[in-house]
């Protein structure tokens, strides 16, 4: 296909922007991408702070929704339109819909911080906003690593995609820490600490960002797009009510809703497949899955995510709802010193991550992709066999090392992942890729609840029960406060309250001491750390039993020197570029590069005039 290089990679290198525009675009893609991570889990860390602010109650059972939504809404979001807003980009403009993406997230992030009303319309008002800004954020993330691919040049492209993959995974662990820090002095500050990067950010991307890449009207998925969206959705709204209960049950997977929602899910997501195979222009290509290499490293990089995501959830209840109090901070405190002593797991993967990147250039990425999630794998197990009220040496020592696992396992990986697509699929495969990422935290929390659940369930009834008694209140009082459901006394922990206060309020003055014991915040976190400790290990075998399986998936993805598709190896660099395709589609119309394209023209015949 003899074509001019100008109609193929869209810009010459006489129109190119100048050395200058291509790190505006890596300092503002990276500020957008590093927000909207942040905002995925700065949430999750403050929710104490925020459920006092609003004045809801967590064991009231019809607040327990509110609760998840408000650390869902925006992740479920977030996966379903991220690859639909990439084709949209690729139709009408990139840094368009970057730039509509920026000012969403910033509108978003003024209306959370404004919230003045208190209970369930307080909540309401949170979900919603967060769910709008989830559009935003799925907008920037859509956008970003395109916007990326058309400012740099082959050579320099990998270092630009993994800076800001880093700084995607990253910003998970750093919401943790900001969480906690800001939570305790205003709940509000949680969102209003994005508004003046957010007002910067878009201001500068109006003003300084401009499309490089070719733009093609193309046809829209709509039927695609249309069965994924409500598919993913449906089969997420019934995994987040699959783990409340539902009439006697402790968890609602009996529920005929539930059922109805996950059967649902599937077959409208089986539906979408079937589209996707016949038409034009495709949401997804699922052609890539016959490649065992896409495969398996999709697959690796799902399970390793939902360890990722769980390690989050249990490590804030076991430090906010246990070890904490049992060390003598209040429940006010915790969500700072949650997020202080969760610092070394963001420091090994920040440690971690770069070197592992460089380090794959000389040895190839297979040995460290396997090595992160082995070393992942084992630092899983050895958090288990900690006691809930560990010396706080060892338990850094572990978080740093899962921290470094997942720094090894992340960009090898996802460089992997892109290698062993065909050049004109990359861009359709990265978005594929990101789906799955963004999906794996809303699937993390309906998997580590269960089996937290489950296994709280098999002890703490009993536990609570003979406690109870112990401290002087009647049996048939103690067995009604036993039956209380497992998910409202986890939340309990996870938003550092104790519940006794409010359920032995009518008898406190009857007890022995008043009820002081009960009341303290040691007698709570004590009462739940053993049976908190059986659904841990539960919960933990699970991660250590997917990370071992993302190591058997991920020795599948090194196909060098196997087949007729051999190639030389690349470097990481140039594995990191490809993940928005740097020779990819803008619509079904090939895009090579400049740099490409000339190395692909044969050599002037000196012989001739």
């Amino acid at each position: 296909m003899a074509v001019a290089n100008q109609s193929l990679a869209g810009a010459s290198p006489q129109s190119a922007p100048p050395s200058r525009y291509k790190w505006i675009a890596l300092s503002n893609t990276t500020l957008g991408v590093l927000m909207v991570t942040i905002n995925q889990s700065i949430v999750l860390i403050a929710l104490p702070d925020v459920f006092r602010g609003i004045h809801l109650n967590p064991l009231d059972p019809g607040n327990t929704g509110y609760l998840l939504w408000m650390m869902m809404g925006f992740m479920v979001v977030t996966a379903v339109l991220v690859v639909m807003f990439g084709r949209l980009g690729d139709m009408f403009g990139r840094v368009r819909m970057y730039n509509l993406g920026f000012a969403v997230f910033s509108i978003c992030s003024v209306m959370l911080s404004l919230t003045w009303m208190d209970g369930d319309a307080g909540a309401m008002w949170l979900i919603g906003w967060r769910i709008v800004q989830g559009i935003g954020g799925a907008l920037l993330f859509a956008n970003s690593t395109a916007i990326l691919t058309d400012a740099f040049p082959v050579r320099q492209r990998g270092t630009a995609l993994g800076i800001n993959s880093i700084a995607a995974i990253a910003g998970s662990f750093l919401g943790l820490v900001i969480g906690g820090v800001l939570a305790p002095v205003d709940w509000k500050a949680i969102f209003l600490v994005s508004v003046p990067f957010g007002v910067f950010g878009t201001i500068w991307a109006y003003v300084k960002l401009k499309d490089n890449g070719v733009r093609r009207r193309a046809r829209m998925d709509w039927w695609g797009n249309a069965t994924f969206a409500v598919g993913l959705i449906t089969l997420l709204v019934g995994i987040t009510y699959g783990i409340q209960p539902y009439g006697t049950g402790v968890m609602g997977w009996g529920n005929p809703w539930v059922i109805a929602a996950l059967g649902g899910g599937v077959l409208l997501l089986a539906l979408f497949a079937w589209i996707e195979t016949r038409v034009n222009e495709p949401l997804f290509r699922l052609s890539l899955f016959r490649s065992r290499a896409f495969l398996a490293g999709n697959v690796a990089s799902l399970l390793t995510a939902l360890g990722r995501g769980g390690l989050q959830f249990m490590l804030i209840i076991w430090l906010q709802g246990i070890w904490l109090p049992l060390h003598g901070y209040s429940f006010e405190e915790t969500p700072l010193w949650a997020g202080i002593y969760m610092i070394p797991l963001t420091v090994g993967f920040l440690l971690s991550a770069p070197v592992s990147g460089w380090l794959s250039d000389r040895f190839g990425p297979r040995m460290f992709t396997v090595g992160g999630a082995l070393v992942t794998a084992a630092s899983f197990y050895a958090l288990m066999t900690l006691p809930t009220d560990f010396g706080y040496g060892v338990f850094a020592l572990l978080i740093l090392i899962n921290g470094v696992g997942s720094g090894l396992f992340s960009s090898p990986n996802r460089a992997e992942i892109m290698n062993s697509v065909p050049a004109e699929s990359r861009g359709v495969g990265a978005g594929m890729t990101a789906t799955f990422q963004n999906s794996s935290m809303v699937l993390s929390i309906g998997v580590f609840f269960s089996l937290m659940i489950a296994g709280l369930s098999q002890s703490l009834p009993h536990t609570m029960h003979d406690e109870l008694v112990a401290q002087g209140v009647p049996a048939a009082q103690a067995e009604g406060i036993a039956q209380l459901p497992p998910i409202a006394v986890l939340f309990a922990a996870f938003l550092g309250y104790n519940p006794f206060r409010q359920l032995l309020g009518g008898i406190l003055d009857r007890l022995p001491d008043g009820g002081a014991h009960l009341t303290s915040k040691e007698f709570f976190p004590h009462l739940i750390a053993g049976p908190f400790h059986q659904g841990l290990v539960i919960a933990f075998w699970f991660a250590v039993a997917a990370c071992v399986v993302a190591a058997l998936a991920s020795l599948l993805t090194d196909r060098v020197g196997r087949g007729h598709r051999a190639a030389a190896h690349e470097s990481l660099g140039s594995e990191l570029a490809a993940v928005s395709g740097e020779a990819g589609l803008a619509g079904n119309e090939l895009v090579i590069p400049d740099e490409e394209f000339d190395a692909r023209r044969p050599a002037p015949d000196a012989t001739k005039p």
